[in-house]
């Protein structure tokens, strides 16, 4: 199922009349409809700036001017003497250590089953290599895979979402991370190809986020592809390509959706992208969100949290859907305050073009909430008429030559791991639940899983959601004898049939799971859609662009 989600505030400044003059003592200005600048960058530096500055993240100690050296060009040795790493600066460490250590006091389930099994060393043997945001939540995730006996060798999936301060600390222990803040996209597959060809070590496992990391195997090492064991993926464009070869019959190993587990879906997607979009907005534009317009366009999971969170916050909304029965959730359920239907359907890109950039009001803000970045077309942006220049951290200023303004947000890209932070206890789930997927996968016996993609047992998924009950001090009712016989159910579960949508976005049922039938959506069900009528397009001042990959 694919989801997108296209936002767009709108600013009530389009409804005043302008210009308006105001009158000084010794002279008069006059306000023009959009501001005008002198001394502009050229375009090449402009872009060359935007492009490769290495920013850290919201939450990171490091910032891109204490060092503008490559890490491809440096020779750097963790405290063991080993230099089998590529990140930023090793000497972060320290501070790297301390940001784990405060993810760990909001992951303790995660903790606690690195506690219950490491004993066991369920996956001794594993050489898993993951490609994932590279965050201090993610840090528990690997020194969780560890202590259960992985050898592990990581690289991120985004381009600004690590944190080069906890790739130091991973560094540090012994973990191979190949990743910094501001990569290229040059550097982007070459730390992917550094974490796969190493002499001496084939990886049997891998963890991905988004498929790059899988395609990039498949494609360019395919004796390794075969011997894989199991792939685990946690983000719709990822489960997108799996399904794709698994359609196809390319698909030589077992691999497993995490992204539509329930855990998954209702938890990452929804309530962490409700809390997510409106800190992601703040830190980067100071925004007020009280009386704007904006325009939702694709109400899936993560369209439903950030409608809810722009409502609540006094935000008039919009919703544009393809899908009916989301559309009439957006009108009835979050009262959306008008629903506008596009007259065109787009996949998963060139959701937003370089037509409809060319018609936002001065202004507007682009951004996205999704894993891939090809929905806004910023590459259309990149053309000699048009100007851009770097506000902050993740901010620049495309400028037409009217003088319009269009801020655009982590060049198009994953805008709350960019320029914010999630809320750690919600990575705290799908961390536990990659984790159990993997030993899942790596200790299952041979012929339990084929050559296709499977959803994460039910009973993993309600374990999952029991590890994480004590944080809240909750506790379960439990069923008696008769009441289960009555239900038909076993008492310590499954306790939901698998068609229980736990109010997610339907899936449509697929192919069998091992331990009984197990929904797969044999194709990604598109969602989202774009605002191109007219109407929805010319009425926006203020625009924030998202779709969902997670």
């Amino acid at each position: 199922i694919y989801f997108y989600l296209e936002l767009s505030c709108v600013s009530l400044q389009h409804m005043m009349k302008w210009p308006f003059q105001i009158q000084f003592v010794e002279d008069k200005q006059e306000f023009s409809r959009f501001p005008t600048k002198t001394g502009r960058r050229s375009l090449s530096r402009s872009i060359s700036q935007s492009s490769t500055d290495s920013y850290s993240s919201a939450a990171s100690y490091t910032d891109s001017s204490d060092d503008e050296t490559s890490p491809r060009e440096k020779t750097q040795l963790n405290s063991k003497g080993t230099g089998d790493f590529c990140v930023k600066n090793i000497k972060q460490a320290e501070f790297g250590r301390r940001e784990i250590e405060i993810a760990e006091q909001d992951m303790s389930a995660l903790i606690s089953l690195r506690k219950r099994a490491q004993g066991e060393k369920p996956l001794a043997g594993a050489k898993i290599v993951g490609c994932t945001h590279i965050t201090a939540q993610t840090a528990v995730l690997i020194e969780t895979l560890v202590a259960l006996g992985a050898q592990c060798r990581w690289t991120a999936c985004n381009i600004y979402s690590t944190q080069n301060e906890v790739a130091a600390a991973l560094s540090e222990i012994g973990v191979a991370v190949f990743a910094w803040k501001g990569e290229s996209e040059d550097d982007f597959w070459w730390c992917i190809d550094k974490c796969v060809n190493m002499e001496g070590w084939q990886p049997n496992m891998i963890l991905d986020d988004g498929g790059d990391l899988t395609h990039w195997v498949y494609k360019k090492y395919p004796n390794v592809f075969k011997k894989i064991r199991g792939i685990v993926e946690e983000s719709v464009t990822g489960v997108h390509r799996l399904y794709q070869l698994s359609k196809a019959g390319k698909l030589c190993v077992p691999a497993m959706n995490v992204n539509d587990s329930v855990t998954k879906q209702k938890f990452d997607n929804l309530y962490c992208c409700r809390e997510s979009i409106l800190d992601g907005l703040k830190r980067t534009t100071d925004v007020m969100f009280g009386g704007k317009q904006v325009v939702v366009c694709g109400y899936g999971e993560v369209g439903k949290g950030c409608t809810a969170a722009l409502k609540a916050m006094g935000s008039i909304v919009y919703v544009t859907e393809i899908d009916p029965i989301c559309a009439l959730q957006a009108w009835v359920c979050a009262g959306a305050f008008r629903l506008v239907f596009p007259s065109g359907l787009l996949g998963n890109k060139s959701v937003v073009t370089r037509d409809q950039l060319d018609r936002m009001k001065n202004g507007s803000i682009v951004c996205n909430m999704g894993h891939s970045n090809t929905e806004i077309d910023v590459a259309s942006l990149r053309t000699p008429e048009l100007t851009w220049e770097r506000v902050r951290s993740q901010v620049d200023h495309v400028i037409w030559p009217d003088g319009k303004r269009v801020i655009l947000l982590a060049e198009g890209r994953l805008l709350n791991l960019s320029c914010s932070t999630v809320p750690t206890f919600v990575l705290s789930i799908t961390a536990t639940t990659q984790a159990l997927a993997l030993i899942e996968l790596y200790n299952a016996p041979e012929g339990r899983y084929k050559q296709d993609v499977y959803l994460l047992p039910k009973k993993m998924d309600e374990y999952v959601a029991s590890l994480h009950l004590p944080t809240f001090d909750a506790h379960l009712t439990e069923l008696s004898e008769e009441q289960a016989k009555y239900l038909g159910l076993n008492k310590n579960g499954p306790f939901k049939p698998n068609y229980y949508r736990y109010k997610c976005p339907s899936h449509i049922p697929f192919k069998g799971h091992p331990n009984g039938s197990v929904m797969h959506p044999p194709q990604p069900q598109n969602e989202l859609s774009m605002a191109t009528s007219s109407k929805a397009f010319n009425d926006i001042k203020f625009i924030h662009f998202t779709n969902i990959f997670m």
